[in-house]
């Protein structure tokens, strides 16, 4: 990994989780310059300062954005333009989920969620990829998710957003092929971060509350994806546990997955009933 020596890097929701431990290892590996942007300024402040105790000598720039509205992407871009800042390696980290009936769900939330999963990430490689192109070097990761492998209910919409992710990575990289761009999906299972807090609805019945087992530390998830795209992996499924679990489901034929979840989802048709 010691690629990443003297380059550059952008990260989006480097405000916590996954985010914030991709810029304190990728610190570690040499990069000179960082642009964390995130919506929340002060975490941005106290991430950059952590990363200064370590590493003096490294660049830290903050960008704060809210990334569901369009005008502050086209903000973002336009800054950095302006810095004359051109990442060598983009993680593309930003995203939010929600869990529940959709029939229920937030109209305005469900749009942000779109809004910053798909738009947002798809703008950004965007903006990254010609400049990584005309240096004929570069890394993108773009950060989906094993629920983007299934369709889930109570995840429906999330899921769906990283269904695109995660395909829309995966034929990125095939067009990238042998231009010296290393295209990297990251397909997390579950993880201890902020996601089942923001994904819970106020008023909700149902947690994201993954058994323990299944949970990768952070750490190992940020360390994994970034050997990964240093050697030009495709697609990483972190966790051994997770891996065999995504691989037994998207072998299963799609009917009998059906089945299956008619039958683990009856309590939606029980709420629905109660309603009526």
């Amino acid at each position: 990994m010691s690629a990443f020596a003297g380059k550059s890097a952008l990260i989006t929701g480097a405000s916590a989780g996954l985010g914030g431990e991709f810029a304190v290892q990728l610190a570690a590996l040499g990069v000179t310059r960082l642009m964390l942007t995130a919506r929340r300024a002060d975490r941005l402040e106290e991430l950059r300062a952590r990363i200064l105790q370590s590493h003096r000598s490294i660049q830290v720039e903050l960008l704060t954005a809210d990334l569901s509205k369009a005008d502050a992407v086209s903000g973002l871009m336009e800054n950095l333009d302006r810095e004359g800042f051109h990442p060598d390696i983009l993680i593309n980290n930003a995203g939010f989920g929600d869990v529940g009936a959709f029939e229920t769900s937030e109209p305005a939330k469900i749009e942000s969620m779109l809004a910053v999963n798909i738009t947002a990430l798809t703008r950004l490689t965007r903006w990254a990829l010609p400049g990584m192109l005309h240096r004929k070097i570069g890394w993108i990761c773009n950060v989906g998710s094993s629920a983007g492998m299934l369709p889930l209910p109570s995840f429906a919409v999330y899921a769906a957003t990283k269904a695109y992710v995660n395909s829309f990575t995966e034929a990125l990289r095939v067009e990238l092929h042998g231009s010296g761009i290393n295209v990297t999906a990251l397909c997390p299972g579950p993880v201890e971060t902020e996601f089942s807090q923001v994904a819970a609805r106020p008023d909700g019945q149902r947690q994201f509350a993954p058994p323990r087992f299944l949970c990768v530390d952070k750490t190992d998830v940020v360390s994994e994806t970034l050997e990964a795209l240093a050697r030009g992996q495709g697609r990483l499924i972190p966790g051994l546990l997770v891996r065999i679990s995504i691989l037994l489901a998207e072998s299963t034929p799609r009917w009998f997955l059906r089945f299956v979840f008619n039958f683990t989802s009856s309590d939606f048709r029980k709420e629905r009933a109660a309603k009526s």
